[in-house]
């Protein structure tokens, strides 16, 4: 069975009766109708993007909610292009792994169309032309991390890239938030059109990363002369030009070799794994949990696809806010950190497995419950006790899910100050000593002793891509060997506002990380030590 061949009856049989759902609709006619007038093109064509919002729109095409399908456009690695789309006609399979053991195989047939933002390939170039051009046009939705917004580089100058395309006037230029400028350039040329730029992203306020990045580009345009003035009102007027926040939420890891063994089973064909000349692993399956949630900003100038029909949240600006930050600041993301942590000192690979540790199944449902809960923040429209019970009982559990705290471990320097930090600022500012708490601070005395490199047996281990991993660890590898330190030998990683979010020696906290920094340091197999005792006290206090 292959994805090219669905057309064939004989084929679609042979899926349909190994448990497939394949498109119901007429993918000629939504392929016509959508190059004629595009109503959604969206940038970023890995796994996220195909397991969710294209996703949500084949459900709709299926049972006759809409009928236009969407343009994927990649705007970093063409090769995703090239190797995981234009073969497969653009189709893909979803396979979405449930946490009570169930499978659903799922063809995906909503991308109508695929390109590259590459400016050397002017027929894509005229296209995405064309499309922005088109009054049709009421979304362009991105899924390209938090890193494709930024215009500077880790020195926090402007990156080689964005200073080339300003000094040298290029435009077209090179970075994809100044393609975006320059097409939005030709909108506002053609008519100046009313559309939504819609990033479902990942990170805090992405709309307002996604505008800045745009508005710096048209801004310098209209200095340089390249661009007329009217242009950046236009970006700037909400009837025209909109950057809705949203939040994301679900689970789509690299392509599985188990879940290539279990289609192969089927006689499913298109099984390889193709990891690109950039590293990007991606294959004509996407396999992801079955949780999910997009919430989105509903400021949509010239309207929308019905997503809410698909189970797409629209609601205002302030409620998106409230729920990145239930997920964010208490139900999900830090009990995610947490694990990555510990799971890199027991030596796991699998946040599933994990959870099968009581010590550390405990020690994250009782961190959620006590100290995170009585300080969340209830958006209203998604219930934190229903959020976090998912999380708990239904998405980390999962064994179907291929997800490894070596994964979530990256960037945890960048996590802390959002994951924890904003926690213990809400207990500082209801007057809570901040010392009593218990779970916290035992994470952040784990990341001082994942920043010494040695695992809880004492051996080395490889500790996960971090842009401060060097300027922390530098301090921290001095008490390899189980050596203990004191609250002034660990000022310069304790005193780091930048990482932990809070004054940690003005709310009292770095004598007790230090304290527990020391107790987990002390010898082979400590670090379990402490998540045991802490647990038990847990249960001591709550009369359990």
């Amino acid at each position: 069975m292959k994805l090219v061949q669905i057309n064939d009856p004989a084929v679609r049989k042979e899926f349909e009766d190994k448990g497939y759902v394949v498109p119901s609709y007429d993918r000629d006619k939504v392929r016509q109708k959508t190059a004629e007038n595009p109503s959604w093109i969206h940038f970023g064509t890995g796994n996220i993007f195909r397991a969710f919002p294209a996703a949500v729109l084949d459900k709709l095409l299926c049972d006759g909610s809409y009928d236009k399908g969407v343009i994927a456009v990649e705007g970093f690695d063409y090769d995703i292009i090239e190797k995981a789309y234009k073969p497969f006609d653009d189709l893909s399979l979803l396979v979405t792994l449930k946490s009570d053991g169930s499978i659903e195989k799922r063809v995906i047939g909503a991308v109508t169309e695929s390109l590259t933002a590459d400016t050397s390939s002017k027929s894509d170039m005229e296209r995405l032309k064309e499309i922005f051009t088109n009054p049709s046009l009421q979304m362009v939705s991105f899924t390209i991390t938090e890193k494709g917004y930024s215009l500077a580089g880790a020195d926090g100058n402007l990156s080689g890239v964005v200073k080339d395309d300003f000094d040298n006037k290029c435009f077209p230029p090179k970075h994809l938030m100044g393609k975006m400028a320059y097409l939005l350039y030709e909108r506002y040329k053609a008519g100046a059109f009313p559309v939504a730029m819609s990033s479902m992203d990942n990170c805090s306020h992405n709309g307002d990363k996604l505008k800045a990045g745009v508005l710096a580009y048209a801004d310098k345009w209209v200095g340089q002369g390249l661009a007329d003035k009217g242009f950046a009102e236009y970006l700037r007027n909400e009837s025209k030009v909109t950057f809705p926040l949203s939040m994301i939420d679900k689970i789509t890891p690299r392509p599985d070799g188990n879940v290539v063994d279990m289609l192969s089973a089927d006689g499913f064909e298109d099984t390889e794994i193709i990891v690109t000349d950039k590293n990007t692993y991606t294959a004509a399956f996407v396999n992801a949990e079955e949780t999910q949630y997009l919430v989105i900003e509903d400021k949509f100038p010239n309207g929308r696809p019905p997503f809410d029909k698909g189970g797409v949240y629209f609601t205002d600006r302030e409620t998106v806010d409230k729920v990145e930050k239930m997920k964010v600041c208490t139900c999900l993301n830090p009990l995610h950190t947490a694990l990555a942590i510990f799971g890199c000192l027991l030596s796991y690979d699998s946040i599933s497995k994990e959870m099968k540790d009581e010590d550390l199944a405990s020690f994250v449902r009782n961190m959620g419950y006590t100290e995170g809960m009585p300080v969340v923040v209830d958006p209203g429209i998604i219930r934190p006790e229903t959020f976090i019970g998912e999380v708990l009982e239904k998405r980390l559990v999962n064994p179907f899910m291929p997800d490894t705290p070596q994964r979530i471990a990256c960037d945890t320097s960048q996590k802390i100050p959002i994951r924890f930090g904003v926690t213990l600022s809400s207990y500082h500012e209801k007057g809570d000593d901040l010392t009593k708490l218990n779970y916290i601070p035992v994470v952040l005395a784990g990341y001082l002793r994942y920043l010494t490199g040695e695992n809880d047996a004492g051996d080395d281990f490889e500790q996960s891509p971090d842009p401060l991993l060097d300027e922390l660890s530098a301090t921290m590898k001095k008490y390899r060997g189980f050596k203990s330190a004191t609250a002034e030998d660990l000022r310069p990683v304790l005193s780091r506002k930048d990482v932990f979010g809070i004054d940690l020696y003005g709310s009292n906290l770095a004598d007790k990380i230090t304290q527990l920094f020391n107790e987990m340091n002390a010898s082979a197999g400590s670090v379990r030590k402490v998540l045991h005792r802490v647990n038990e006290q847990q249960t001591d206090n709550s009369g359990k």
